[in-house]
């Protein structure tokens, strides 16, 4: 069976723009979280969030470009581009069977708010952008880079809420082993921070509201969490096939070695109380990479900071690894970057490479008292990262809807 392996990764997010920066802050437990900035939201409950800082559009795309684009398929733009340059791609390359696969939860959410207002402004008169549908639609961030960079395999968008970019690398894999391409551009892209996002989630309750400490607001685990902090930004990563990465002397930062989902079949929003779903999707994961629980090193956690949604995550990895938790490191980096929804699964397979290649599991920062329902066994990594040698990692993402998805990485060898 063709290997898949990671040459190459771009990163655009609230604690940094690039790679470098991002895991530089993930190391030092830094919190993204800050009062937003795109919009007054002073009569909303929640009135912070994960934003991207100090995002210039126009250091990617021209002017004239970057107008007839959402903020979503920019920060995709951005972090291609440093993929692409970091995994050495240029015109030398065969393109025929490059693919891209940009995922996304919720695409130009912005874009849609924005015009509809406009239109309501002047009913009688039907007038939008002409731009509108093609700013909005969520497969656009995978049109636009195959179109600049010239790739001409397989392009789509896969939409699976918070799994979303965990399931397109996963895809990612399968169009690998089958052959249909020998390099996939895959990751996840979203621009939520709204009027229209947070009024939502919002009326759902799922998001914190300590406006008064909005730094320790994301807080997996603790018993004090009260919803999770939302976040934006993008992460792409190469997957290449081994035999194609090495002939063209690519450098590879890991092996791409499994992928299980699977469905809670329970309820529109909440995880599974006794997380099945979850438990399945890790176990079909590690079956798929031919790996026993005990190998595992470290686990990126979905854990979002909702009351529910960790302990259920909690009881699906202690179904998993019953009899390894002592071994295993678990940290939650949603609480530094907040939550990317359909990038997610994209930004923490960076971290979950780095963490292999430095071996230093980031921390779960704002954890200071452990929910009870959490037994001690669990090595939730505590408000400091830990160096340790770090061969194979797995990480989570689960989604509104019920979908759940787990990838694992392997150090290469």
């Amino acid at each position: 069976m063709k290997r898949a392996v990671i040459t190459g990764m771009g990163a655009v997010t609230p604690l940094g723009n690039n790679v470098s920066d991002f895991w530089k802050a993930l190391q030092s437990g830094q919190s993204g979280a800050a009062p937003i900035s795109r919009f007054d939201a002073s009569n909303n409950k929640t009135q912070f969030a994960c934003e991207v800082k100090n995002f210039d559009p126009l250091n990617y795309v021209e002017k004239k470009e970057a107008r007839k684009l959402d903020l979503f398929t920019l920060y995709s733009l951005a972090a291609a581009e440093e993929c692409i340059k970091d995994a050495g791609i240029n015109e030398e390359c065969d393109l025929k069977k490059a693919a891209v696969l940009i995922a996304t939860g919720i695409g130009g959410m912005e874009t849609f708010q924005n015009e509809v207002l406009k239109f309501g402004e002047n009913p009688d008169v039907p007038r939008f952008n002409p731009f509108f549908i093609t700013k909005m639609i969520p497969n656009i961030a995978a049109g636009q880079i195959s179109i600049k960079y010239g790739f001409r395999g397989i392009s789509y968008a896969i939409s699976s809420a918070c799994a979303s970019s965990n399931n397109a690398i996963g895809n990612a894999l399968d169009l690998i082993r089958m052959g249909r391409a020998n390099m996939v551009l895959v990751g996840g892209s979203e621009a939520p921070v709204s009027q229209a996002a947070i009024g939502g989630f919002n009326a759902m309750k799922a998001m914190s509201t300590m406006n008064d400490s909005y730094t320790t607001a994301s807080r997996p685990f603790d018993t004090s969490r009260d919803g999770f902090v939302l976040g934006e930004g993008a992460g792409i990563l190469m997957v290449e096939e081994l035999e194609h990465a090495v002939k063209r002397g690519a450098r590879i930062y890991g092996e791409l070695a499994g992928y299980g989902a699977a469905s809670d079949a329970y309820h529109v929003a909440a995880s599974h109380p006794d997380g099945k779903g979850a438990a399945q999707a890790m176990s079909d994961a590690l079956e798929d990479a031919g790996l026993k629980p005990a190998e595992v090193d470290y686990i990126n956690a979905h854990a979002t900071s909702t009351p529910v949604g960790d302990i259920s995550e909690c009881k699906a990895i202690g179904q998993v690894f019953s009899s390894s938790l002592a071994h295993v490191q678990i940290s939650a980096t949603k609480s530094m970057t907040g939550h990317l929804l359909g990038a997610a699964g994209a930004v923490e397979a960076i971290a979950c490479v780095k963490a292999m290649e430095q071996g230093v599991v980031p921390p779960t920062i704002n954890l200071d008292e452990r929910d009870s329902e959490i037994s001690s066994v669990f090595q939730l990594t505590d408000n400091e990262c830990v160096s340790r040698k770090v061969e194979v990692v797995l990480n989570n993402t689960f989604g509104f809807g019920g979908h759940t998805s787990t990838t694992v990485f392997r150090k290469f060898e």
